[in-house]
């Protein structure tokens, strides 16, 4: 039978295809996830049958994770409703994407804190949507892989817990890598609208199981985590 020849992704879509052609992304092209997808195959713990809700919220998500990363124009989002969606991380006040994009986007979301500026591995209120993305793609040239554990509730309330995880395979902020695996679990609530548009989402995570996980490699002096930390590579992960 012969195909269309158009690229998919075997998780995400609003990624390739017509629908596509005038998205910005922010890297200039669309992110290939085959190196993650791997890793995702190789490591997951769970096999959800094909149209089960745990599949179709587990894609949900992956669809949303890309493009809250990769595109940068609110209009090209097509699993939320921009209009309406709001974000909150533990508790949180509820942001809008105009106030998280001022947060600095990508992984600074999720990385919010309150502790002193001293005592931060990881400050988010220095870092921006970019070098975020430079420290965490270095760090983990394979990607983060995300697998959903369970869902407890469907739509229009999905209410789904999750692991995160990837091999420390580069440094990170001046800690030399150290190979392992480095994982983190968390639940979320992710609100949708009759168009299965997300409306609402709600995380909750302790960030010191991530950042725990980048500090164990030995510490690097200056000159070599600041040759290290230059990636050539950021479109196609993330």
């Amino acid at each position: 039978m012969a195909t269309s020849g158009v690229r998919e992704d075997k998780y995400r879509t609003f990624l390739y295809g017509e629908g596509e052609k005038n998205t910005k992304w922010r890297f200039g092209s669309p992110p290939n996830y085959d190196i993650v997808n791997k890793l995702f195959e190789e490591g997951r713990t769970k096999v959800w049958p094909s149209g089960s809700l745990e599949e179709k919220v587990q894609n949900l998500v992956k669809t949303w994770e890309m493009e809250m990363f990769h595109k940068t124009c609110f209009d090209d989002y097509k699993s939320v409703d921009p209009k309406n969606y709001t974000f909150s991380l533990n508790g949180r006040k509820p942001v809008t994407l105009e106030e998280k994009r001022k947060l600095g986007g990508g992984y600074n979301t999720f990385l919010q804190t309150t502790l002193p500026e001293k005592f931060r591995a990881y400050n988010p209120a220095e870092e921006t949507v970019d070098s975020s993305h430079v420290a965490f793609t270095t760090a983990f040239p394979r990607g983060l892989a995300l697998e959903v554990l369970q869902v407890y509730s469907g739509p229009p309330v999905i209410v789904y817990k999750f692991r995160h995880w990837g091999y420390m395979e580069g440094p990170f902020k001046g800690h030399a890598a150290t190979g392992e695996i480095v994982e983190f679990y968390g639940m979320s609530i992710f609100e949708v609208d009759e168009h299965m548009k997300v409306v609402k989402v709600e995380f909750f995570i302790d960030r010191g199981e991530l950042l725990g996980g980048l500090m164990k490699g030995a510490t690097l002096d200056g000159s070599t985590a600041e040759a290290a930390s230059t990636c050539p590579f950021l479109r196609g992960t993330g």
